[in-house]
């Protein structure tokens, strides 16, 4: 039974998705092709890396990667060519300029400024309770108690 387990688990591993033909003879183009492919979004299944997705256009992601490699781009120059062709949503990792880094940073600033405001409102409460309060004049005791004996009264 536990044969059968590793079995099937091999079966739905990710290394199943590059397929042979897809394969570099150069082991060193290839390793570099697995290492960039990892860090690259299949837009079909998108949280899985292009280096385990199975879809169609994963593998064709994983194809271009290779040509360009082959075709002697450097590591960045090659996820250039497929971010300028996808946009970087197709990036596991975004990279960090204007608009990720307001991306990121507006997280924590919203935060901060809603511990700011609960802080001011807090302390506008604290200091409307401790204010002193006189209570009722004398003439709306007077008011009240008679609001209060006519409606006893019906």
């Amino acid at each position: 039974m536990k044969r059968f387990v590793f079995l099937l688990m091999l079966i739905a591993s990710p290394l199943w998705a590059v397929e042979p033909d897809e394969i570099l003879d150069d082991p060193a183009l290839e390793a570099r092709a697995r290492h960039l492919s990892k860090g690259l979004r299949c837009l079909v299944c998108q949280n899985e890396s292009i280096d385990e997705s199975n879809a169609s256009l994963a593998r064709d992601l994983r194809i271009l990667l290779r040509e360009r490699l082959v075709a002697g781009d450097s590591d960045e120059a090659a996820v250039d060519f497929i971010v300028d062709r996808y946009g970087e949503y197709v990036l596991l990792q975004p990279r960090a300029n204007g608009s990720t880094l307001l991306l990121w940073a507006s997280g924590p600033l919203m935060l901060l400024l809603a511990g700011g405001m609960g802080i001011i409102y807090l302390r506008g409460r604290a200091k409307g309770s401790s204010t002193d309060d006189t209570g009722l004049s004398d003439a709306e005791k007077t008011r009240l108690a008679q609001i209060l004996d006519n409606d006893f009264k019906d």
